[in-house]
């Protein structure tokens, strides 16, 4: 199996990262751990090169002030950089004020912009991170020709088919046990759809509270359910969807 989107760089595997990576290898599960800014971006790059895993590298639209020097996240990708992102928009936390909520949301365009200009350059898919933001996503991305993955997917059906229709990867994680997306599942393609973690976030019911990638096979139990297919032919599926996706990957 592979978790296309976790984050085990984050400071809530300071303290067993090496056990929790252990134990995802030994269970067959690959990791594409994902920068939210530089420094995280150069963390995630380190990982992979000492555990064998893949890493994005991306500047995370809620991290916007830190501003996005394009030459430097240039100079971060090899052979372990499997994507670019997350990056996107995000409009839950919206400033006070009209004038400079548009300001806002202007400044995170502009970011997106320069990561879509990376991923072409570099020709590395884009992951997008997408929040009370579909129309303007949709936009931006309908005048690129870009391959990339809508992660942690909340849209509408509506939604679904934009995105689809311009050729991007759905991926679904543990926020389908706290949101009613069923809808949506039973709507994605089985050759568009991807799994995730976004741990250490969004873990399953029963599982423990700090997400890691070992909830991915909750979650894939789930989908194959909603989507009635066998868990066996999902995983099979969505493992092939990935590697067709990050094509540097090489398991």
């Amino acid at each position: 199996m592979i978790d296309t989107h976790a984050h085990l760089n984050f400071s809530q595997f300071d303290e067993d990262r090496k056990d929790v990576i252990s134990k995802c290898l030994d269970n067959n599960i690959s990791i594409i751990n994902i920068g939210t800014d530089y420094n995280s971006s150069l963390e995630v790059i380190k990982i992979a090169e000492e555990f064998n895993l893949y890493a994005s590298i991306g500047l995370h639209p809620l991290d916007i002030e830190e501003g996005f020097d394009y030459d430097k996240y240039k100079t971060l990708i090899n052979n372990r950089v499997v994507a670019i992102g997350e990056a996107g928009l995000d409009y839950w936390y919206k400033p006070k004020g009209k004038a400079k909520r548009e300001e806002y949301k202007e400044k995170q365009k502009q970011i997106f912009l320069k990561h879509i200009d990376l991923s072409l350059e570099a020709n590395l898919p884009l992951i997008i991170h997408c929040r009370v933001a579909f129309d303007d996503a949709y936009e931006i991305l309908k005048r690129q020709r870009l391959k990339g993955v809508i992660h942690s997917f909340t849209g509408t059906i509506d939604d679904l088919e934009k995105f689809l229709s311009l050729g991007y990867y759905i991926g679904i994680n543990g926020i389908i046990f706290k949101m009613d997306l069923e809808d949506v599942i039973k709507k994605i393609p089985i050759d568009r759809l991807l799994l995730e973690t976004d741990c250490p976030f969004l873990s399953p019911p029963g599982f423990e509270e700090r997400n890691n990638p070992l909830s991915l096979k909750i979650i894939a139990e789930e989908v194959s359910h909603i989507k009635n297919i066998s868990l066996e032919d999902l995983i099979k599926k969505t493992d092939e969807n990935a590697l067709s996706l990050f094509d540097k990957m090489k398991i």
